[in-house]
């Protein structure tokens, strides 16, 4: 007659035990870990490769060593002080919300990472404008008659599509061809916006020809009177026309000023 062999049961332990027995398979769990990171650091070591891992995200204070270059963001690149200019993620100019006149930071580290800090924002004003696309496929804000390019990454992080208002910011003070999206405030808001963007187009042409008419204008070189004839137009009254011509000028200008900031 065999001998039958009593089973354990762990549950017939008091909490004391119970506690014990499990404390001491953690530790021996952890044990275990240890040892095998110890052991595949040491593999790694003798077949001569780096240990690899995500990089930690630096924080604010951090510094970084590698070149610095400072420049000016211009709606998409920024432009160095050396002269040189330099891309600009732009998922990073989107998120970040950057606009032209920005002054950025750059650092290339010794691997050949870009790192951009913002060191020096400009001034900011906010509008509204309507999403639009040209026949090339290039995305615009129209805001009070004139057409803002925007960056498309911008339009794939906010999901924007042609006829929403949204919220954009542009800079405060000059006359900027790029605006950042802030935020969508109406999906499909405005239907026609093909038509808006023509007719901003179209306006925005004509103040750009009219700019470079007189620029034109003013750099003509004027006609030598000839010496009999100057005693003659010594005694005429000066003529008015260059006077009225930058009174001209200076209206134009304050007219686009005001269309620009929505007055």
């Amino acid at each position: 007659m065999s001998k039958t062999i009593p089973e354990t049961n762990e549950s017939h332990l008091d909490p004391d035990q119970q506690m014990q027995k499990i404390q001491a398979l953690r530790e021996m769990v952890l044990s275990a870990e240890k040892t095998i990171q110890g052991a595949k650091a040491m593999l790694l070591q003798l077949e001569g490769k780096k240990k690899t891992g995500r990089p930690r995200k630096l924080e604010a204070h951090e510094e970084v060593d590698g070149t610095v270059v400072e420049g000016t963001f211009d709606g998409q690149i920024m432009l160095g002080t050396d002269g040189k200019q330099y891309p600009v993620p732009a998922n990073y100019a989107s998120k970040s919300k950057l606009v032209e006149g920005d002054h950025l930071k750059l650092t290339i580290t010794q691997t050949g990472t870009f790192l951009y800090k913002q060191i020096g924002p400009v001034e900011r004003r906010h509008a509204l404008g309507i999403m639009t696309q040209d026949e090339n496929g290039n995305y615009y804000i129209v805001s009070n008659g004139k057409p803002f390019r925007i960056l498309l990454a911008s339009v794939t992080y906010f999901k924007a599509e042609p006829g929403d208002e949204v919220a954009i910011v542009i800079p405060a003070g000059m006359d900027s061809q790029w605006a950042a999206i802030e935020n969508i405030i109406q999906k499909g808001a405005h239907t026609d916006w093909k038509a808006d963007h023509e007719k901003a187009t179209e306006a925005h042409s004509v103040m750009n020809t009219w700019k470079q008419d007189i620029d034109i204008a003013s750099v003509e070189t004027p006609t030598p009177t000839p010496a009999s004839q100057i005693s003659f137009h010594a005694k005429e009254p000066v003529s008015s026309s260059s006077s009225l011509l930058n009174d001209w000028v200076k209206d134009m200008e304050e007219i686009e000023r005001e269309i620009n900031q929505g007055k």
